[in-house]
């Protein structure tokens, strides 16, 4: 019996990007617990995840202490150095995660101003969702920036990132069901 090999679509990890303005309280965040969700349903190697910046102003910094505390209370560690976003980001990355619609705009407005001096795939407006989209029990439309609340203001971050990121992963396998299988 032949077995199929698996086409590079199929093989290539599906990568996902989260994007908020500064990549130290909401992507980094997102990007944890996206990353909690896949590990618990043992996807590591078909997954590329990582978080950016709207700003590079943060660059080389890790995320927010008071997010990271407020994660680790939830078993969930965060552990990215933040960026900003690039152009290669819509090469390398299937699906780019907006926090917020000032987020959205400003990552497709990079992406036109970008395209005028480099090559970007056609598709990469496309790419870019926004992450509240994939929530099942929030009504939000934006992950509220939290930066400058209080400690409850982290929490309702990473209540409706849990939320979305459940169902994101669901969505993903859905789509993709190569993911899934092996």
């Amino acid at each position: 019996m032949a077995t199929q090999t698996p086409t590079t679509e199929e093989s290539k990890p599906f990568s996902v990007l989260f994007v908020c303005l500064g990549n130290i309280c909401r992507s980094p965040a997102a990007e944890a617990v996206f990353t909690h969700f896949v590990r618990r349903g043992g996807f590591e190697s078909k997954f590329r995840i990582d978080s950016a910046g709207t700003i590079g102003y943060h660059e080389g910094n890790p995320a927010d202490s008071r997010m990271r505390a407020a994660s680790k209370r939830r078993g969930i560690e965060v552990t990215s150095i933040s960026r900003p976003i690039r152009p290669s980001d819509f090469r390398e990355f299937d699906l780019i995660l907006a926090m917020d619609l000032q987020n959205r705009d400003d990552i497709l407005s990079a992406y036109e101003r970008w395209r005028t001096k480099e090559p970007l795939p056609e598709d990469g407006p496309r790419k870019v969702k926004m992450m509240c989209s994939y929530c099942k029990r929030h009504k939000e439309s934006e992950v509220p920036d939290p930066y400058y609340g209080g400690p409850q203001g982290f929490e309702k971050v990473l209540d409706i990132l849990e939320d979305a990121c459940e169902s994101l992963l669901d969505f993903i396998l859905r789509e993709n069901s190569h993911i899934a299988i092996s």
